[in-house]
């Protein structure tokens, strides 16, 4: 063979090798074929104690399969529950001194109240009349006038002591304590009940359950131990906290959204172990460190989250290398 026949059949070669990477370039493979790789994460909830104070009881270990509301640990309460005692007693008391403010004269005070009004209202009506009859008489000079003035004297200390028996009634009929006092009372009865909550409050976190159910993945305290307020006891992992990450090549990036549903593949996976894609990074990062060009973009990839919705997902284990495909 010549030698201006090779080179010409090496030319249309290389011509025809940079059509095809420049018709791959501009029409890449489907998404729906695509695979990228990923690996199985995790989101544990670590619960501790809003307080300080001893364990006494950790009734779970690492692997349980706990459900919501399954106690976790338990802490010495006995402070919190001599305080919740004295709360109690203190808010009986202050309900004791309102009410006690708050209530009338006793019923026999008031009927004598009563009674001494009706005596006093008769001896005022009796005085007015003596005095009409003294008024009439006094004009033909039956009475004297001395006498008018004496009668006129009765009649108006009969009608003051009638008053002040009214007064007394009214007096006893209303509460013993005044309005200032009620008040003030009132204000510690509300100071006691907050006190009581806030002792309900302490000795309720001293047991502590599982919020949701889901899988003890660590412990980190025993019982004996004295951890602080805040600090992890339980590790925890729901089954909705698991996820997978993986990365996708920047070209694919327009062809994802959050919502769309991927195929998760691993050897121990079920055949219908799907997801969700949850969170596309808006930051590219590079898989091996190269200065950017147009012919390097195709290193450029995107971290993808995904949440797996099939019941199987707790066949995952953090670490676990997966396989993504978009699905249609």
């Amino acid at each position: 063979m010549k030698r201006p026949l090779v080179l010409a059949i090496l030319l249309l070669l290389a011509v025809g090798a940079a059509l095809g990477a420049a018709m791959g370039w501009l029409y890449p493979r489907p998404l729906a074929d695509a695979a990228w790789q990923g690996y199985a994460e995790a989101e544990y909830v670590r619960i501790g104690p809003p307080l300080q104070g001893l364990l006494t009881a950790v009734p779970v270990k690492a692997g349980d399969q706990v459900v919501e509301g399954q106690l976790l640990f338990a802490q010495d309460d006995a402070a919190d529950r001599a305080a919740l005692d004295g709360a109690v007693a203190n808010v009986a008391e202050a309900e004791a001194r309102l009410a006690n403010l708050q209530l009338p004269g006793r019923d026999p005070e008031i009927a004598q109240a009563e009674a001494n009004l009706a005596d006093t209202r008769a001896a005022a009506v009796r005085a007015a009349r003596d005095l009409e009859r003294a008024e009439a008489l006094v004009r033909t000079h039956v009475v004297s006038v001395q006498q008018r003035d004496l009668a006129r004297a009765d009649a108006l200390s009969a009608a003051a002591r009638e008053q002040a028996a009214a007064s007394a009634l009214v007096l006893k009929q209303a509460t013993l304590g005044r309005v200032q006092e009620i008040a003030a009372q009132t204000a510690a009865l509300a100071g006691a009940r907050a006190q009581r909550a806030q002792a309900e409050w302490r000795l309720a976190q001293r047991r502590m359950a599982a919020p949701a159910a889901g899988l003890i993945a660590d412990i980190f305290a025993r019982p004996g131990e004295t951890p602080n307020a805040g600090a992890a006891v339980v590790s925890l992992l729901p089954p909705g906290n698991m996820l997978v990450r993986f990365f996708v090549p920047e070209p694919a990036l327009p062809g994802l959204r959050p919502g769309q549903r991927v195929g998760i593949g691993c050897d121990a996976c079920p055949a219908n172990l799907t997801g969700t894609i949850s969170f596309i990074s808006p930051r590219a990062e590079y898989t091996p460190p190269v200065i950017y060009s147009e012919v390097t973009r195709s290193k450029l990839v995107y971290q993808v989250e995904a949440r797996p919705a099939s019941p199987e997902v707790m066949v995952l284990k953090p670490g676990q290398p997966v396989t993504i495909r978009l699905l249609p």
